[in-house]
């Protein structure tokens, strides 16, 4: 059996007396991309910033590596292997883009590796490259999601989850942001994708999972998952 990298356990996460998440499971095996789709307010991002450990948990648990990591800071769990993009993509808008992506790999030391990895973030994203001494406050929306997903696999992460990373972009950046999804995916790094556009995340991932008001409510094989008459209508707009 596939090795289970992620696993979440009867999530529960509450937000001033209103409870956001009530009770989730869903799980992430090693090489898989996993999305997680529903519409505004499901409790999709409170779901991952618990996973980051950046919201305390009511109660469940959250298994990374087959132990629990409730309660662990983000900086431990990037040492770890997970790192994430979050919702709104937040770089660091006083650096350029290349002091961007050296903080993404601040938990290394090989400078070699370092200088390699950011050439590889500019040949996966030329736009960056032709504007590394930029700062990033400057860049477009899109041009802002390409650099906080390449900051984040500066880390070199066994897990990578990204949080609504089409989120206001134009059709044309949309394009390339699922094409490095897939990209990176198909380089071995398991992914967990949190997306509003539900077609366009069920189209590129193996396994989906529905979120409803703070509950999983429909999981199985994306591809069935993308042909199910109640998916295409709650989502595909069908």
């Amino acid at each position: 059996m596939t090795n289970v990298l992620l696993k979440v356990k009867g999530l529960q996460v509450a937000y001033g007396g209103i409870q956001a998440v009530k009770g989730v499971d869903f799980e992430v095996r090693e090489g898989e991309l996993v999305t997680l789709i529903g519409s505004n307010g499901a409790g999709k991002t409170t779901t991952m910033k618990a996973i980051t450990g950046t919201l305390a948990l009511a109660g469940g648990d959250i298994e990374y590596l087959g132990r629990s990591i409730r309660g662990q800071g983000a900086w431990d769990l990037v040492k770890e292997g997970l790192a994430m993009v979050p919702e709104g993509r937040g770089v660091f808008t006083r650096m350029s883009i290349t002091e961007n992506l050296q903080m993404g790999a601040y938990i290394r030391k090989d400078k070699a590796g370092i200088a390699q990895d950011i050439d590889k973030v500019f040949t996966t994203f030329p736009r960056l490259a032709e504007r590394r001494d930029q700062l990033a406050g400057t860049l477009s929306g899109g041009e802002q999601q390409m650099l906080a997903m390449g900051r984040a696999l500066m880390s070199r992460p066994r897990v990578l989850l990204l949080d609504e990373p089409s989120m206001g972009l134009s059709p044309i950046m949309v394009d390339k942001i699922f094409e490095v999804v897939q990209g990176v995916h198909a380089q071995g790094v398991t992914v967990l994708l949190v997306e509003q556009n539900a077609s366009r995340a069920l189209q590129i991932a193996d396994r989906g999972y529905v979120m409803e008001s703070g509950l999983i409510t429909m999981n199985g094989d994306a591809r069935q998952m993308l042909d199910d008459p109640k998916v295409r209508a709650a989502y595909l707009g069908e």
